[in-house]
């Protein structure tokens, strides 16, 4: 086993007060293959600012504006998100989905 140590050992990272975390199961069950840029970069922002239940309420022109992507690559993204069954978006809510209730 290679031995860990941190780069910058005055820079660990530290959870935060607010509410957020990228579960690992993206990248153990391979959610994130196969993905878009956008999909992914929308997923990281919704999960980013999302409440404890995995909800927001950010507009899409702000998420575009923040994320620099047209109207229309913002909603191919979240169609892709809602048919991978990772975030859903009922405007104007948006909410990252729990991994565990994945259809199969």
């Amino acid at each position: 086993m290679i031995p860990k140590h941190p780069v910058y050992p005055d820079r660990v990272r530290r959870v935060p007060a607010g509410f957020g975390w990228v579960d690992h199961r993206l990248v153990r069950e391979r959610l994130i293959s196969g993905r878009s840029h956008a999909a992914l970069a929308l997923y990281l922002f919704l999960v980013t600012v999302a409440d404890g239940q995995g909800l927001s309420y950010w507009s899409a022109g702000s998420i575009c504006r923040i994320l620099c992507m047209e109207s229309t690559e913002l909603n191919d993204a979240a169609t892709e998100l809602e048919v991978t069954d990772l975030a859903a978006h009922e405007p104007p809510i948006w909410q990252v989905l729990d991994l565990g209730g994945r259809a199969s």
